[in-house]
């Protein structure tokens, strides 16, 4: 249920961008707890002049999840490695010039399933010592 968007610098092959989307996929089953299939994510490129950088390479990425509030710091730190890892293996993308931002909002701020609170499908989930919510 996470949606999740991902900024780049324009002109990356298809290949590239299809490896960016699984790479960061595989790491959100594994330490965010989504349910396999259930990919949300949308790529934007941007030209240069739009999207600033300056003092990375235009490998630069930034990756913003936003998802149900209740991952805990450890699981958080986990998936942070593990999408930069990949992505500096896979991609030769520099460590330093990824960015991921979670955004992680209450339950009752997700209107899902044709426009039902998350809250009243999952509960509030906000123990952060707990597993995610699945769904």
């Amino acid at each position: 249920m996470p949606l999740v968007r991902i900024d780049i610098i324009e002109g990356q092959s298809r290949q590239y961008q299809q490896k960016l989307l699984d790479v960061i996929y595989h790491a959100m089953v594994k330490w965010i707890g989504l349910p396999k299939g259930d990919r949300r994510q949308i790529l934007t490129e941007h030209s240069p002049a739009n999207f600033e950088h300056k003092g990375r390479s235009d490998f630069y990425t930034v990756i913003e999840v936003t998802l149900i509030k209740g991952r805990n710091f450890e699981t958080k730190k986990c998936f942070y490695r593990e999408v930069v890892g990949n992505l500096s293996q896979e991609l030769n993308i520099p460590p330093n010039d990824i960015t991921i931002i979670l955004n992680e909002q209450p339950a009752e701020n997700w209107g899902i399933r044709g426009g039902i609170p998350a809250s009243e499908i999952f509960g509030n989930f906000v123990d952060d010592n707990d597993e995610p919510p699945r769904g």
